[in-house]
């Protein structure tokens, strides 16, 4: 059976470079195509539109302030992609995620990230979630919904 993470394209959107650094690593970890790395919101709107990821890492935020909430409504809306936070501001967010498909808290662990990444890869690849999320990730209620899992499940 192939690695349901391996060819999902990620751009990581974080202004601070050790953390980018980090998510990096853990997205190559996990199988998945590091495609690109933004510190604000113009760099990582930009990139989104060129590179077409098909899905976002993005932290509230930024090196321009808390312009990540307004880079994953973009993202999901012109350029079709997915979008995960990945913030320590979890309750920052706006009820609809902004259209993104859920969050990560910070601090987080790899193996949380990863996990999330290759139970995120399965979802968008089948269209169904196999299962619960795993622990850390919480999926936006919508994305909860459209694969299956209906009320979205509280954040373990």
């Amino acid at each position: 059976m192939t690695d349901p993470a391996a060819g999902l394209d990620v751009l990581i959107v974080e202004d601070e470079a050790l953390l980018a650094l980090e998510l990096s690593f853990i997205v190559r970890e996990a199988g998945c195509n590091d495609v690109g790395h933004a510190m604000d919101s113009q760099e990582a709107l930009s990139l989104a539109s060129t590179l077409h990821p098909d899905l976002a890492l993005v932290d509230v935020h930024l090196s321009d302030g808390p312009t990540g909430v307004d880079v994953a409504r973009a993202i999901v809306e012109e350029c079709q992609a997915v979008a995960l936070f990945m913030t320590a501001n979890v309750k920052r967010l706006p009820e609809d995620f902004a259209g993104a498909c859920g969050v990560i808290g910070k601090p987080y662990s790899d193996k949380a990230v990863r996990a999330a990444l290759v139970y995120l890869a399965g979802c968008l690849h089948t269209g169904r979630a196999s299962g619960l999320p795993p622990v850390g990730l919480q999926l936006a209620p919508a994305y909860a919904e459209r694969w299956g899992l209906g009320a979205a499940p509280l954040a373990s």
